[in-house]
C-alpha cells in the first residue's frame, strides 16, 4: 500500500482488476461474445418470452480535501450489479423487476450509511434493494401509462433524474402518463409519492408534475414544466418550480454543427413551507462542432437571497456545476457558474476538459475554480472503460467560507462497466 498526495493505491489488487477488465475488453472476441450474451439473455426468438437485463460496474474513487482534519482521504472500491427481467408485452401490458446491489470491497470512506465519519464522503453505500418494479399499459392510442418504482429522466435531468453517476441510482415510486396524440408534442403527467435515493434510503413526498416538449422542425425543442414538491418531513424542501427551456443542434454548411440550450425557471415556497420567497434560475450554453472537436461555453445561475437558495434536490446534480460536487446543495447566496469545455475523440477514445468559475449569484463573492478531465472508451455497445478527474481550487474568500467550499478538493475515478 502506498500513499502519494492522498491517492491511496492497493497496487496488486487494483492492477489485477484493471488488467482483467482490459484483457476482456480488448479481446478480438469481445464483440462476438457480446452478441452471444445478448442472444442468450432473450427467451425465445427476439425475446418472445421476455428478456434478462444486467449492468455490472466496478469503480475506484479517491477523495482528498486539503486541510480537512481530522477526516482522512477516502478510498472506495465498489462493485455494483443490476439484474432484471422484462416480460413480453401481453394484451398491451408489460412489467419489469430489477435488483440492485453494491459491494464495498474497500470501505475506507464515509458512505453516509456506514458511520465512518472520519473519512471523506463517497456516497456509494454497501446496500441491496429492489431498484425498479413497474407495469406499463399501452392500450390507449399514442399513450403510455406506467406505474411503480421506476427510473425517470426528464429533459436534461436538471430537476428530475436518476442521478446515475452514483453506483446506486435514484428511482421514483410514481405514476406516469405520457401522450403523443398531437404531432411533435409530448405531454407528461407524473405523480411521485416516494423517492429511493442513491444511498438506498426512502423519502416520502407528494409531487405532481406537468412537463411538455414541442419540437419545431429539425433543430429546436421547446420544453415547459411545473413541479410541485411537498415534503411533509422537511417543510423547507417544499417548493413550486415553473420554467421553460429551448434547445437544439442546427447544422450549418461545411460540416459545422451548432448547439444551444437556454432556460429560465422560477422557484417559490409551497404548501407547508412557511417561508416567503421567489428565486430565479437562468442558463445559456452555446456550442459548435467542427472536424470532430466540440467546444461549449455558457453560464448557469441559481439565485440566493442570503437565507434561501434555488434548489434542485431530485435532479442529476453531478452533471452540473463541476464533478467535484461542491454545489449539490446551492449556497444561500446562490451560485453563478461560468463554464467552458472542449472534447475530441481519437481512435475511438473520448477526451474532455471542462473549466468552471464559481461566484455567488450576484457575482461579488468568489467561490473558486474547477478543472475536470475525462477519458473514456466504448468497446461495442456493451463495454466501457473510464477515467475521470476533478480538481476544485478554492479561493481564500469570505464568500467561499460562508458557502462551506473554502478547501481545495481532488477526486479521481477509474471505472469499468458491462451492460446488457
Amino acid at each position: 500500500m502506498v500513499n502519494v498526495c492522498g491517492f491511496c493505491l492497493c497496487i496488486h489488487c487494483r492492477l489485477r482488476i484493471i488488467t482483467l477488465l482490459c484483457s476482456l475488453l480488448v479481446s478480438t472476441q469481445v464483440f462476438a461474445v457480446g452478441d452471444a450474451i445478448e442472444k442468450a439473455l432473450m427467451f425465445g426468438q427476439q425475446g418472445k418470452y421476455g428478456q434478462i437485463k444486467f449492468d455490472l460496474s466496478y469503480r475506484y474513487e479517491n477523495v482528498h480535501i486539503d486541510n480537512d482534519l481530522p477526516k482522512k482521504t477516502a478510498n472506495a472500491n465498489t462493485l455494483r450489479l443490476r439484474a432484471g427481467y422484462l416480460t413480453p408485452e401481453v394484451l398491451n401490458f408489460q412489467a419489469y423487476a430489477e435488483y440492485e446491489g453494491n459491494l464495498a470491497m474497500q470501505e475506507d470512506y464515509n458512505s453516509l450509511r456506514n458511520g465512518f465519519t472520519h473519512y471523506e464522503t463517497v456516497a456509494d453505500p454497501e446496500a441491496h434493494e429492489l431498484n425498479q418494479f413497474w407495469l406499463t399499459f399501452t392500450g390507449i392510442p399514442d399513450t403510455l401509462i406506467k406505474g411503480g418504482r421506476q427510473r425517470i429522466e426528464l429533459d436534461n435531468e436538471r430537476f428530475i433524474g436518476n442521478d446515475d453517476w452514483r453506483q446506486m441510482e435514484q428511482t421514483f415510486g410514481s405514476v406516469l402518463i405520457s401522450n403523443k396524440s398531437i404531432e411533435n408534442l409530448t405531454l407528461n403527467f407524473i405523480y411521485i409519492g416516494r423517492v429511493q435515493t442513491v444511498i438506498s434510503t426512502k423519502r416520502e413526498i407528494e409531487m405532481p408534475i406537468l412537463n411538455f416538449s414541442y419540437q419545431f422542425g429539425k433543430f429546436s425543442t421547446l420544453t415547459g414544466y411545473g413541479y410541485w414538491l411537498a415534503d411533509n418531513k422537511n417543510a423547507q424542501n417544499s417548493t413550486q418550480t415553473y420554467g421553460v427551456r429551448i434547445h437544439g443542434v442546427p447544422r450549418l454548411k461545411h460540416d459545422i454543427q451548432l448547439s444551444y440550450d437556454v432556460g429560465y425557471s422560477n422557484q417559490a415556497s409551497y404548501k407547508n413551507n412557511s417561508a416567503s420567497y421567489a428565486l430565479d434560475r437562468y442558463n445559456i450554453l452555446l456550442g459548435a462542432t467542427y472536424v470532430g472537436v466540440t467546444i461549449k461555453s455558457g453560464m448557469e445561475q441559481l439565485d440566493g437571497n442570503g437565507v434561501y437558495a434555488f434548489q434542485t434536490p431530485l435532479g442529476t446534480n453531478h452533471a452540473f456545476q463541476g464533478w467535484a460536487d461542491k454545489f449539490l446543495i446551492t449556497p444561500v447566496d446562490g451560485i453563478r457558474d461560468i463554464q467552458a469545455s472542449i472534447d475530441k475523440s481519437f481512435y475511438g477514445v473520448k477526451f474532455l476538459f471542462a473549466y468552471h468559475y464559481f461566484t455567488d449569484s450576484h457575482g461579488h463573492g468568489e467561490y473558486g475554480n474547477e478543472y475536470d478531465f475525462l477519458v473514456t472508451k466504448h468497446f461495442g455497445e456493451h463495454y466501457q472503460l473510464l477515467a475521470k478527474y476533478a480538481f476544485y481550487d478554492a479561493t481564500n474568500s469570505l464568500a467561499a467560507e460562508n458557502a462551506g467550499v473554502e478547501k481545495d478538493t481532488q477526486k479521481i475515478w477509474v471505472q469499468g462497466s458491462v451492460s446488457f
